[in-house]
């Protein structure tokens, strides 16, 4: 018998789970719900969520409240009749009333290895914290934050190139086949799910553009694992003076130097060919890609060749 299940799911971290649950002989796809189109782009046209232009290819029904909360929603809900609900990055707490819908419960797929990073922002936090691992959490969905008992998980290694968009990418796809692999035996109650240690518990909050400012006294390891971890987006920037005005610079990626360094934190230290050199807090990095403001993205040794950087001057 294929297992009646509703898709809940937005944002492209939720697009190969989806596409793993189409592709799955045991599963029957209900219907697939996500948040409404959004305006984007310079003429701001409503664009769908990638999840729902999935559905719609394989003419799998949508539904996108406005409020997960809303009644007749909710009864839309019911009259699935599902077994489950699996949930991936839906950008919405779910009511118990939902919760209680399914006899199966509330399936999540979590980005990182609970209790640790609960919260929106899993993937950037932990490159930002250091990390050099984490991975995908399987877990019934309670009434509290990233809270509920534990189905399986899977570690994913971070490398040291990682940035938040190749780290996304790695725990979708460890996410899509963990699913797969882990609701046949949980439907069939060879798995036990596991309350979450909450004295273990830390937390990943949305992710701000104010973060993304580089704070040139941390040391050098900081501001490198910032630099990836805000990489697509906000995207790390600073100010730099140009003709007696600040702009914005964005910084795309750079490399560690951490050698000692004596010069005020911020300051350019070097000009090469490469890039050019920032000292930190401790240590420095060499910056190899930026975006001037209003500009593209390109190398550092395409912004020096239109931008005249002296040895001294200060990035603030």
């Amino acid at each position: 018998m294929a297992i009646r299940t509703i898709f809940m799911g937005t944002s492209a971290f939720a697009v190969p789970i989806l596409e793993a649950l189409v592709n799955c002989n045991f599963v029957e796809l209900l219907a697939v719900i996500t948040q409404p189109d959004k305006p984007a782009g310079r003429n701001l046209r409503l664009q769908p969520p990638p999840t729902k232009q999935i559905a719609i290819n394989f003419d799998i029904p949508v539904l996108q409240p406005e409020k997960a909360r809303d009644p007749e929603f909710i009864e839309q809900l019911k009259e699935f009749s599902p077994h489950l609900i699996v949930v991936a990055a839906y950008g919405q707490i779910l009511p118990q009333s939902i919760l209680d819908i399914p006899p199966f419960g509330c399936l999540n797929v979590h980005a990182s290895l609970l209790p640790k990073y609960r919260g929106a922002a899993p993937i950037q936090w932990a490159i930002i914290n250091g990390e050099t691992e984490t991975g995908v959490t399987i877990m019934k969905i309670d009434a509290g934050l990233d809270s509920g008992p534990i189905l399986t998980k899977r570690v994913v290694e971070i490398q040291p190139d990682d940035t938040a968009q190749t780290l996304h990418d790695k725990l979708a796809q460890a996410g899509s086949e963990l699913l797969i692999e882990t609701i046949p035996p949980y439907i069939n109650g060879k798995i036990t799910p596991q309350p979450q240690d909450d004295s273990q518990a830390t937390y990943a909050p949305k992710i701000q553009k104010e973060h993304a400012k580089i704070d040139w006294s941390l040391p050098s390891r900081d501001i490198i694992n910032r630099i990836r971890a805000f990489n697509p987006w906000p995207v790390a920037y600073t100010f730099i003076g140009t003709g007696g005005k600040k702009t914005m610079l964005k910084i795309w990626s750079a490399i560690e130097i951490p050698l000692p360094t004596t010069s005020a934190p911020g300051s350019i230290i070097e000009v090469t060919k490469e890039g050019f050199k920032v000292a930190c807090g401790k240590g420095a990095i060499l910056v190899t890609s930026v975006q001037p403001e209003n500009s593209r993205i390109m190398t550092a040794k395409e912004y020096l060749s239109g931008h005249k950087l002296e040895v001294g001057a200060m990035l603030e």
